[in-house]
């Protein structure tokens, strides 16, 4: 089928082909000289929405988005990637970033992030995130800015960013979108020791209350204040006993989860392994209850009762 795509000798007949035997676009780029319109819409039209996504950029290198009835069978792609449910949350924002796509193919992209991402979970819970940029932790920086982002866009409640090495920087943004926190962590740059508690100590001097913490660390603090004596203080003075999430990026130890655990607090732990269409797998972890109201929510259903006539 595909020589017969390559002897083709209309558009049409070629759209007909790849319509009928369902030849994919990456294979089919390669054996049609000419990418007419009427070849495109066929290629696009046999695609998935995660497909469409994923060579967007190639589709338009070979003018798709040129001509007004291909472009609006695109958008009707994107629009179904919103919705569907075998659609990578990540590859949208990442198929867009770089490339010179018109202001609505942008807002679009954006928007099936947006969406799948709140299909993962709404976070509840009153956050802290703390981003450790002490030297070597670049990475740290850079995913701490896409978790502001992703927490940000899907939280009901207050969220904190601290960025720290061995004293903290409170970070801010003008918007919940990942080009809201590039420009607020803009000067924020990697040196310096070592103090993960350092940011936990300033929000309880400044009574700034959350339910959970999450840190962008590769835990290997080396000065005062320690993380595990920090949030002791916190939970005294402030009456809260807040959940803690460690996302371990670079070399990492598990000294900080061991200091934890030590003193039986609750911690989860996230390896970030440079991918970060994974990120959305955080949100469940962030949006779900505590074990104890996991567990009370289980105590509260019925027990089936034994017809015994």
């Amino acid at each position: 089928m595909l020589k017969q795509l390559a002897k083709a000798a209309t558009p049409a007949e070629q759209a007909n082909l790849i319509v009928e035997y369902k030849i994919p676009y990456t294979i089919a780029v390669g054996a049609v000289k000419m990418l007419t319109p009427t070849v495109l819409a066929a290629l696009i039209n046999s695609m998935s929405p995660q497909e469409v996504i994923n060579n967007l950029k190639s589709i338009q290198s070979r003018g798709a988005m040129d001509h007004p009835d291909v472009k609006q069978l695109i958008d009707s792609k994107l629009d179904e990637a919103a919705k569907c449910d075998r659609v990578s949350a990540y590859k949208a924002s990442e198929a867009g970033a770089g490339a010179n796509f018109d202001a609505a193919t942008t807002a679009k992209l954006e928007a099936v992030t947006n969406e799948q991402v709140k299909k993962r979970g709404k976070i509840l819970k009153a956050t802290g995130l703390l981003i450790d940029k002490s030297g070597s932790m670049e990475s740290a920086i850079e995913l701490g800015k896409r978790l502001a982002a992703l927490i940000s866009g899907i939280s009901d409640a207050a969220l904190f960013v601290y960025a720290f090495d061995t004293i903290p920087y409170p970070v801010q943004a003008n918007g919940s979108e990942l080009t809201d926190w590039e420009r607020a962590f803009k000067h924020i740059r990697a040196g310096g020791g070592t103090g993960c508690g350092c940011a936990v100590e300033a929000m309880r001097i400044k009574k700034q209350v959350v339910e959970q913490f999450i840190m962008v660390t590769d835990e290997g603090e080396n000065t005062a204040p320690y993380f595990a004596n920090a949030y002791q203080n916190y939970c005294r003075t402030l009456g809260v006993i807040p959940d803690v999430v460690i996302v371990r990026v670079g070399a990492y130890c598990d000294y900080v989860e061991k200091q934890l655990k030590d003193n039986q607090v609750s911690v989860e732990t996230f390896t970030f392994a440079g991918d970060y269409y994974s990120l959305p797998n955080l949100v469940p972890m962030l949006s779900r209850p505590s074990r104890l109201e996991l567990l009370m929510e289980i105590l509260d259903v019925a027990w089936p009762v034994r017809d015994d006539k």
